[in-house]
This record gives structure tokens, sequence and C-alpha cells, in this order.
């Protein structure tokens, strides 16, 4: 079965918004494990914000499904990934500038300095996964560095607009899910997937994770956090 690993950072986004102390991610967590998720997942930026160091590390203590914690490679973060052993660890690029990650680690370019640091993660017995654009030789470049997954970059097929580009888009993925399996890494995807585009991808075999986080948390604005996962959880049952 199609897991769902629900992203919590932008209920703390409301929160600094204001820099109050509501809404909670830990609240948001807890109530989206009790609707069924499989997982959590937090971006731990660089410039704290939305997720604080609180946040992760009361996660760590309250999460009974799993947690994945994104991050940018740095010494910064691979330090506290160690301090904190979360289940997972998802890398990821990361400007100061962006508003979201807007594409995948260029692994091919990083490989001496992604082997590291994975090296040191896998030793902790953390998992590791990293983003990636659905291209194959990042993907070669992913089993090189000694991933045990990859997260499949899905925002360009969400960002298409023509029905030919999203064509395009799923042949994309479908060919990057099968080179992934042939290397044995498992495969996630996620990235501007909502309650309208997922189907197709969902249809693809070989996915065994999708991580959502925007899409739920405006979702849950509407409905709350347990209708709006479960209602995506009906998706990918689908």
């Amino acid at each position: 079965m199609i897991k769902l690993g629900v992203n919590v950072d932008h209920i703390a986004t409301i929160r600094q918004a204001r820099g109050v102390s509501e809404p909670d991610p830990v609240a948001a967590a807890i109530l989206a494990e009790l609707a069924g998720a499989d997982g959590i997942t937090v971006h731990l930026r660089e410039d704290r914000r939305h997720i604080q160091d609180r946040d992760v590390e009361i996660l760590r203590q309250t999460v009974k499904t799993r947690l994945n914690l994104e991050m940018a490679m740095t010494d910064e973060m691979v330090a506290i990934a160690l301090k904190i052993l979360p289940d997972a660890v998802t890398l990821v690029p990361e400007g100061r500038h962006e508003l979201t990650t807007e594409g995948g680690l260029d692994v091919a370019l990083l490989q001496s300095t992604l082997k590291q640091k994975i090296a040191l993660l896998k030793q902790a017995g953390i998992v590791v996964s990293l983003f990636v654009e659905p291209d194959i030789d990042q993907i070669r470049a992913s089993h090189k560095v000694g991933a045990d997954y990859i997260e499949i970059h899905t925002g360009t097929y969400c960002e298409v607009g023509s029905s030919v580009e999203r064509r395009e888009q799923l042949q994309r993925i479908e060919l990057a899910i099968s080179a992934a399996k042939k290397l044995n890494l498992g495969v996630n995807a996620g990235h501007g997937l909502d309650y309208r585009n997922i189907g197709p991808v969902v249809a693809l075999a070989g996915i065994e994770e999708f991580n959502i986080g925007h899409s739920i948390v405006s979702r849950a604005v509407l409905v709350g956090m347990g209708q709006a996962v479960r209602e995506m959880l009906q998706l990918l049952k689908r």
C-alpha cells in the first residue's frame, strides 16, 4: 500500500507569521497520525523560517509513526540530525531567496560531499533519501553515493499547462522509477502535489510514499487536519 507522509511545515509558517505559540506543528502532526498518516515530515531550514529546532526535538519524542527530517547537506544540519536521530533524512537543495524548494539536488556534481554526509547519517542508523529530478543521471549518482531512497521532485509535472506536457512529465517520472528500482533504490515522490493532480502519479507503479504538505495544510484550514489527511489517503488507495 502506498504510504502518506504529511509535511507540517506550513502550520509553523502560520505560527511564525504572528510570532506566537500557535498553531502548533506538533499538535498538527498528532492529528495527522490519528487520521492515518504513515509519517511526519518537517524541513528545518537554515534560516528557521518556519520549523524551529524545538519543534524537531518535540516531534522526535512524540511521533509514533516515522519522522522524516528534510534538510540541507550542511555540517550544522548533519550535526542536528545525528543528535535528534530522525527515522529518515531527506537531503534537499536550499536557497534563502526561495519560497519553497525549487528543484532537485545536483547529486552528480556533489558526489564527494554527499558520499561523506550520507555515510555519517547511515552509520547512525538513519535512512537517507535524496530529493532529485526525474533524471536518470541523477538517479545513478544517488546510487553511487550510497542513498537508500530517492524522492522524485514532481513540481514540474504539477506546474505544466498542457495535457501533452503533463504526459511527458509523467513519462519522465515513470522512467525514473524504473531506473531507481533497477538500482535497488526506494522511491518516494513529492512537491506540488494536490487533491486534483495526484491521481495520475499514484497510478504509476513503484512509488512507495508521497510526502505532501501545502495542499493538505491548505485543505485542513477549511475542514480540519484529520479530514484533510483522510481525503488524501482515499486518493492514494485508488
